[in-house]
């Protein structure tokens, strides 16, 4: 199968959003209560989301064709919640459970990784839901290591993992 990953332009939010939901819808329904998942599986709602993220060039955006058809996305900048300018955060990474297990998700990890390095950041941290055991084997097979920092989200927990990466 042959694969591309092209950086997101205006014009892609609704193919992002296709994604992302089904990605949620996929993964997220025996986590998160329908009642908190609900606004997240309203494809309009995330629509909007990607659509604001790109007018105002917001992130760095990532989509990946499989045979030319939309597969996986992924969003990464500075890291939100700390002042340290070195650490870059990856804000999602979501692919179609059709093909969950085949390495396009590691080749998206690898191209946002290459990525982040290249701006100059020597960390890279994301937060994944305690109960993702699906993804939380994804990041640690990519070389992330739990922190012990944790936090709230949608009714559930999320934890943070980090990278270090080299120069």
């Amino acid at each position: 199968m042959n694969y591309k990953i092209c950086k997101v332009t205006m014009g892609d939010e609704h193919r992002l959003a296709y994604i992302q939901v089904e990605s949620w819808r996929a993964a997220y329904t025996d986590i998160l209560s329908s009642d908190n998942l609900k606004k997240y599986l309203d494809v309009e709602y995330v629509t909007a989301i990607y659509k604001r993220l790109l007018e105002n060039n917001k992130g760095n955006g990532y989509i990946m064709q499989v045979d030319e058809d939309d597969h996986c996305i992924a969003f990464w900048d500075r890291a939100r919640n700390t002042d340290d300018t070195d650490i870059a955060e990856i804000i999602c990474i979501h692919s179609l459970q059709n093909r969950w297990g085949k390495g396009y998700g590691s080749k998206m990890m690898k191209k946002i990784l290459e990525d982040i390095e290249e701006q100059g950041y020597s960390q890279v941290i994301l937060w994944v839901f305690e109960k993702n055991m699906r993804a939380r084997l994804f990041y640690e097979a990519n070389g992330f290591q739990m922190t012990d920092k944790s936090q709230p989200a949608l009714g559930a927990t999320e934890i943070c993992y980090i990278k270090s990466l080299s120069h």
